[in-house]
């Protein structure tokens, strides 16, 4: 199994908000994936609904010890829960949607006035060679690929990486793409970067998101405290308050 425990990248990619942030509230978590991050908020949430199309038996199994976790089987960009929540997040989901300006709108839907969206995306800023290199790889070859031989071939790329970015990416080079992105890479386990690796590879479609287009995402008369940062050079995370309802 896929290692994917560290705390530490998901409080970053939530910032400026927090777990403490959560505490005692409703959380709608748009894309659950296997579970590490519903586990990561449920101790803290009054409760949390983990929507996902694909993986909630996985999800359900590495949540079982919590009660307060709701699974459903659903597309976000399409979902309607009938309900609305006092945070809605999505983390690494929204850029594999078919329609990322869409999804972004079903999910502020299902925001509270005065809860909070969050969201972390890839950036196209900082991605042309995953963008123009590895995406033209991934469509012509390896599309139809077994999950287990895309898993091996994972490995062996993450394990092709290291050499490179323990030498050359030491040094102080921040010229070099994915500079700030291979100094996490090295605070992170084998395990953990061959998700990384492992999701790039795998995801069915991808769409890079640049700075304007998750400007446009939370401005307007309902958002308001809006934080938007670049996150190694790669991606951007986003958050912000909604005042009301969109019209």
């Amino acid at each position: 199994m896929l290692s994917d425990d560290e705390l530490f990248l998901f409080e970053d990619w939530i910032a400026p908000n927090t777990l403490e942030s959560f505490r005692n509230l409703d959380i709608l978590e748009c894309g659950c994936g296997g579970g590490q991050h519903t586990a990561f908020m449920a101790p803290y949430a009054g409760s949390v609904t983990a929507v996902d199309l694909n993986t909630i038996p996985i999800a359900r199994r590495r949540c079982a010890g919590f009660d307060n976790v709701t699974f459903v089987e659903a597309d976000i960009a399409t979902m309607d829960l009938e309900r609305s929540f006092d945070v809605v997040i999505s983390i690494g989901v929204v850029h594999h949607t078919d329609d990322p300006d869409r999804t972004i709108a079903n999910l502020t839907r299902h925001v509270k006035p005065g809860g909070r969206l969050i969201v972390w995306v890839y950036s196209e800023e900082g991605n042309f060679l995953v963008k123009n290199v590895v995406e033209p790889i991934r469509r012509t070859f390896l599309t139809r690929m077994s999950r287990p031989a895309l898993l091996t071939l994972s490995k062996a790329v993450t394990a092709s990486l290291y050499p490179v970015v323990y030498s050359i990416y030491l040094l102080p080079l921040p010229f070099l793409p994915y500079y700030q992105y291979f100094g996490a890479f090295r605070r992170l386990s084998f395990g953990r970067n061959v998700v990384n690796v492992f999701d790039k590879l795998n995801a069915p479609q991808t769409e890079f998101i640049n700075r304007e287009r998750v400007k446009r995402w939370f401005t307007g008369s309902r958002f308001s405290n809006v934080e938007i940062a670049p996150y190694k050079g790669v991606s951007y995370r986003a958050s912000g308050t909604v005042s009301q309802y969109p019209g």
